[in-house]
């Protein structure tokens, strides 16, 4: 398989979670969405601003006001200022004062029995009222809102400031106080003819009413929204975190050395990345156990297939020290040789099967021409001379260059492998046909011989590591019977197949045949 270069600096980076890693992920759940709550409340600092600007229009209104109504006190006699300035009082709902020029009140709408400004004693409202002016305290001070100066009325021959800004600067003025219920009171001057000056003074508690009756519908909102909000977060942690835990549980069993007994969830019903997470686990764990299995079944056939050379080896030694007789001295000798060759191919072979997989994932892949790999073979198969005069030959129905995306060497090592079964299993002067073709996008190689071809039972087994049917002819202990398994491992790390099946022409002899994708050159 080609060379996978991996940004591991940028996939550190990318996947760390820095302090947010130590936090449970139902807890990090639970946190964005009550951030997000947070957010939403922020609505209560909204309406300071709010209760500003209703303030600052009833501050401009009063101005407004006061400035007529002097213009209509103006208008009239001295004598009847009072009687209109109490109808005047009794339309707007506020409480008018008259002054004189030397600061002394010529009158005064309550004095004269109208009672329409009256502040509210905070000790003897109930809990609800209460509570409110709580919340209103604790938002303006968490806003840093100004705080009006309290509102208390003045002895007789006290100056207010409205009074003395609009005598002085003949000009309508107001300011906002606090009722000691934290209701804001609006005064307003604004000078007549002669140096008198009318000022009005009026609580509006409506505004206070219509802030707090939004407040507590934001508020309604707000506890509706968390209600639903940390069910949901709660449902969406039991969702992921509830099978990422099952998923950890069996990997820590797994890595604990129980993977017989390890049933990994596979939750086949879920379609989204919990279920895909849940079904790679899966996959590698089964994966793992059959790798296990492999590993465990190929330490028995080492050891069972060392022990027969070791156990010959030991009975010619044992046998060396008895024996006198030159002949049967050099018969044991032969055969000691002949199992020292035997365990270092055996050795080799084996050396090379436990390593080819690692191998092949470091492998550094290229594009491989495989037509002219089989030649180069074939050439060097004449030159070297190939016994009992078994022929080769390659028929190839195109010329162009048929590539691969392989490692060179370990291809050649597959072909080779397949040739020196061939050539064992050919009769005398028997004929070898490589076949070169091209079949959806793949290259096919075909190596037939005219053996005596492997019955159908077996096709499958001749591909098991030790597995080996050899010719009644040949030597025992010549092959290791890793030659094809390694053959297949190195095809299956190519993305390719082999098989092995019988010839086409229906002649004796076996056809084993090598899929390999070609590139995208081709």
């Amino acid at each position: 398989m080609p060379d996978t270069v991996i940004p591991r600096i940028d996939a550190d980076r990318d996947l760390s979670l820095r302090w947010s890693g130590r936090v449970s992920l139902t807890r990090r759940i639970l946190a964005v969405n009550i951030f997000a709550l947070a957010m939403l409340a922020g609505g209560f600092f909204y309406l300071d601003s709010y209760r500003s600007r209703i303030v600052d229009s009833r501050v401009a209104q009063a101005m407004r006001e006061a400035h007529l109504m002097a213009a209509a006190l103006a208008a009239v006699p001295e004598t009847d200022r009072k009687a209109l300035a109490l109808e005047l009082a009794r339309d707007t709902g506020t409480r008018l004062r008259l002054f004189a020029p030397n600061g002394a009140e010529i009158a005064d709408s309550r004095a004269m029995g109208l009672r329409n400004f009256v502040l509210v004693d905070p000790d003897k409202d109930g809990p609800g009222p209460a509570a409110g002016r709580f919340l209103d305290a604790v938002i303006d001070t968490v806003v840093s809102a100004q705080r009006p100066p309290l509102y208390r009325e003045r002895p007789r021959g006290t100056a207010w400031p409205d009074v003395d800004f609009a005598r002085a600067h003949h000009a309508a003025v107001a300011s906002v106080w606090r009722a000691p219920d934290r209701t804001p009171v609006i005064t307003a001057a604004a000078p007549l003819a002669g140096g008198q000056v009318l000022m009005t003074a009026i609580n509006a508690r409506d505004i206070t009413a219509t802030v707090r009756i939004e407040r507590f519908r934001l508020s309604l909102v707000l506890l509706v929204v968390t209600i639903v909000s940390i069910y949901l977060s709660l449902f969406l942690a039991r969702t992921i975190v509830g099978p990422l835990r099952r998923l950890a549980r069996a990997a820590v069993r797994v890595r604990l050395g129980r993977a017989r007994e390890v049933v990994v969830p596979r939750l086949p019903d879920r379609r989204d990345e919990i279920g895909s997470l849940a079904r790679a686990v899966s996959d590698m764990s089964q994966a793992l156990r059959a790798r296990i299995d492999a590993t465990e079944a190929f330490a028995a056939d080492v050891t069972h297939e060392l022990k027969n050379p070791l156990a010959s080896l030991r009975s010619a030694v044992d046998s060396l020290a008895s024996v006198r007789q030159p002949e049967l001295q050099e018969q044991l000798l032969a055969v000691i040789r002949d199992d020292i060759h035997r365990l270092d191919r055996l050795i080799s072979d084996i050396s090379e099967a436990s390593r080819l997989d690692a191998q092949l994932s470091r492998a550094k892949f290229e594009p491989v021409d495989i037509g002219a790999m089989l030649a180069a073979l074939l050439i060097s198969r004449e030159t070297r001379g190939i016994e009992r005069g078994v022929r080769m030959k390659i028929d190839r129905t195109a010329e162009t260059p048929l590539l691969v995306m392989g490692e060179g060497a370990r291809l050649e090592r597959v072909f080779e492998n397949l040739i020196d079964n061939a050539i064992s299993f050919s009769p005398d002067r028997g004929l070898i046909t490589i076949g070169l073709s091209v079949a959806d996008r793949h290259v096919v190689v075909r190596v037939e011989d005219e053996g005596p071809g492997v019955p159908e039972e077996a096709r499958d087994a001749i591909f098991r590591r030790f597995h080996s049917i050899r010719p009644q002819s040949e030597a025992f202990g010549r092959h290791s019977g890793l030659g094809l398994a390694i053959a297949r491992t190195i095809v299956d790390g190519h993305q390719g197949s082999i098989a092995v099946e019988s010839r086409e022409d229906r002649l004796s002899g076996a056809r084993f045949v090598v899929t390999l994708p070609m590139t995208e050159a081709n």
